[in-house]
């Protein structure tokens, strides 16, 4: 089912719908779907409360899981991401065909077809929104609760068809009819500016209509306030940024009247609306960084951190938990500041993060890879890069990197074993919250059984813990390095229920802070926005306390005064700061489109350890080596900006145009 609205309208149901209705599976919400399409007369759906709500949850199954970045996911965007790549390209990791060259307009009709699907979304939301005053038995609490949801589906369905199609055609808000697919009337595209108006008149209608929280943990998954804004944030945010800011590269692409679907113009307003959407959610004083009190196996913080209390210093927090909590199910999301929207993590083996990326040993599927680049991009604990560390805390040099540290060292729930090499000790936080790197333990205290699977040292040599089996030879770990971001301590896939329940945060306020840095940094002088009021401008002193909450979370030092010298080199910085804070997250391929950074990251080789190197080579094993093989083999051209229009799609409408170079 799908699981981000399975409790979208419980709190209206009677106790026997609600064991019916929102506990049985996909396939079941698929049949009542389709008894609503094979109905002659739509007015039987806004007969009753009953049958209008059977209708509404039938809208919510159009939202993609998006927790699911790697296996069976909805779209290709993590599984083509320059950070990892998968160990199969098959039809249930086809994210890397996208970045291996394999996908055409006729293959986009197999893989990641969302487009008529989100249409038709948009136009059952319009079909509520007009008719919905035939219902007579609704309250107008739950009227409000219902029209606020659709706006919401309106702008949040549009926001996706944009994010992987590009400019698309604007529906007709009186609907189409009830099974209509968005796709029956032959109609133009709109400019990507007129998208954005779309999505954030939308919104804007949805948050005068949407509750500011969600307080009950059944209700999380359905959408707020701060839902909205975020949305808005993140469109703006996009909106202003090279890709679709006077983008010359689109200048002959146009509509049949001449105007560019991508605006040819450079408006640096676009950075002023952006910031200022930004700063709307920043004023509503409902979110806040999530913080773990500092613990007795906190690791100390570095010489030059700020001891202050956060947010003002990383003093009294332990930064391993204040970030790694959000991910794994310790805090539960009605409980998180930091999380605006989610949805629950799929528990299902063959589809979860924690599936792909465990070992054979731990019944895992071994198959997610990360990136040597990833990996270089986290600091060490003082914020120094390892290409310039300090003498405090020293990136070992090349005789030294595959050393073992020697002891065994804890830092919060994490338990580095003396074979640890020293290329991995005294990271910051954040990495060993998010990657797993040779000798890495994996407790999985969950296991009752009598086998050897938990507390394991993983180790990826060709003989290693997570070394391929003979009856799955392809299962292996390529790099030496994989994602355990998502890994609870005590989750153990070698028996039933031994994984921690989790969500999976769509936006958090990590990302508006910096949202709003980025947006201020690439302002010139200052913007009023015409509606909100709310002035911004390139303030450094607003950036820094932006930008420092994510840096002293991490238990790291603020800006310095280097990356403060230029908008150039603090624009870099924001850069690595996303790119690290929301490493895995599904926004990384993204941030390099609309940055225009795509072809050169994807132009790099793909580099990891040596994982050809038996146990006895140990410092064979831990030398940077470039991979080259059928799935490292990475084709970015400039078509890859968009995902192509499905051929089926393209058929049924004669004004569509394909996206460019497809």
């Amino acid at each position: 089912m799908n699981r981000r609205f399975r409790m979208l309208i419980a709190t209206l149901f009677v106790a026997g719908l609600m064991a019916t209705g929102f506990n049985s599976c996909k396939k079941d919400y698929l049949n009542v779907d389709e008894y609503i399409y094979d109905l002659t007369n739509i007015d039987s759906v806004f007969a009753n409360q009953d049958k209008l709500l059977t209708y509404i949850n039938g809208i919510a199954l159009y939202l993609p899981d998006e927790d699911k970045l790697w296996t069976s996911s909805w779209a290709p965007f993590q599984g083509a991401s320059d950070e990892n790549f998968t160990s199969w390209n098959d039809a249930r990791h086809a994210g890397i065909k996208f970045m291996v060259g394999e996908i055409t307009p006729f293959a986009a009709n197999t893989y990641f077809n969302n487009y008529a699907t989100w249409y038709k979304g948009i136009n059952k939301a319009n079909t509520v929104i007009n008719r919905i005053d035939e219902c007579k038995t609704l309250s107008l609490t739950t009227k409000r609760q219902f029209l606020g949801e659709m706006y919401f589906f309106k702008g949040y369905f549009m926001y996706l068809l944009v994010q992987q199609y590009g400019p698309a055609v604007l529906p007709d808000d009186k609907g189409l009819g009830l099974d209509a697919d968005g796709m029956a009337l032959s109609k133009e595209r709109s400019s990507y500016d007129d998208c954005v108006r779309y999505i954030t008149q939308n919104m804007e209608q949805a948050y005068d209509y949407l509750p500011d929280t969600q307080e009950a943990l059944s209700d999380v998954y359905r959408p707020t306030k701060g839902a909205a804004l975020a949305t808005m944030s993140r469109v703006l945010l996009t909106a202003a940024s090279p890709l679709f800011n006077g983008n010359q590269s689109y200048a002959g692409w146009t509509r049949t009247d001449g105007t560019p679907f991508i605006s040819q113009t450079k408006d640096n307003n676009k950075w002023g609306a952006a910031a200022a959407a930004a700063k709307r959610i920043m004023d509503t004083g409902v979110y806040e960084l999530y913080t773990y009190p500092v613990s007795s196996d906190t690791d100390p913080l570095a010489y030059n951190v700020p001891t202050a209390t956060y947010p003002n210093g990383a003093g009294g927090i332990d930064p391993y938990r204040s970030y790694k909590y959000t991910f794994i199910g310790e805090v539960p999301a009605n409980n998180n500041p930091e999380v605006i929207w989610c949805t629950r993590v799929n528990p299902t083996a063959g589809d979860s993060p924690l599936w792909l990326s465990s070992p054979a040993q731990l019944n895992g599927g071994n198959g997610l890879n990360i990136t040597q680049d990833l990996v270089d991009a986290y600091k060490m604990k003082d914020g120094f890069d390892i290409n310039s560390s300090s003498a405090v805390f020293p990136y070992p040099g090349v005789n030294d990197v595959y050393q073992p540290i020697g002891t065994t060292k804890n830092i919060s729930d994490v338990q580095l074993v003396s074979n640890t090499a020293k290329m991995y000790n005294n990271r910051e936080a954040r990495f060993y919250a998010t990657i797993g790197f040779n000798h890495s333990y994996w407790k999985g205290t969950s296991y009752t059984g009598s086998g050897a699977f938990k507390n394991v040292e993983v180790t990826y040599y060709s003989n290693g813990t997570a070394a391929p089996t003979v009856n799955f030879p392809n299962d292996y770990n390529h790099t030496g390095y994989t994602c355990i971001k998502y890994n609870h301590p005590v989750d153990n896939m070698q028996q039933t229920g031994s994984i921690m329940n989790k969500i999976f945060p769509i936006f958090r306020y990590a990302e508006v802070l910096l949202s709003y840095a980025e947006a201020l940094n690439e302002l010139n002088g200052s913007y009023t926005d015409p509606k909100l009021g709310i002035t911004v401008s390139r303030d450094l002193n607003q950036i820094k306390s932006a930008f420092n909450r994510i840096r002293f979370r991490a238990g790291l030092p603020g800006l310095s005064a280097a990356e403060l010298s230029s908008q150039e080199s603090l624009r870099n910085a924001i850069k690595l700061e996303r790119k690290v804070e929301f490493a895995l997250e599904g926004r990384r391929y993204h941030d390099l489109r609309r940055w225009l950074d795509a072809p050169d990251a994807y132009s790099k080789p793909v580099v990891g350890m040596n994982v050809k190197a038996t146990s006895s080579q140990r410092e064979r094993f831990f030398t940077r080596t470039t991979i080259s093989n059928l799935l490292t083999t990475r084709v970015w051209s400039f078509k890859n900006y968009f995902w192509p229009i499905p051929k089926n799609s393209m058929d049924k409408n004669s004004k569509l145009v394909q996206n460019p170079s497809w």
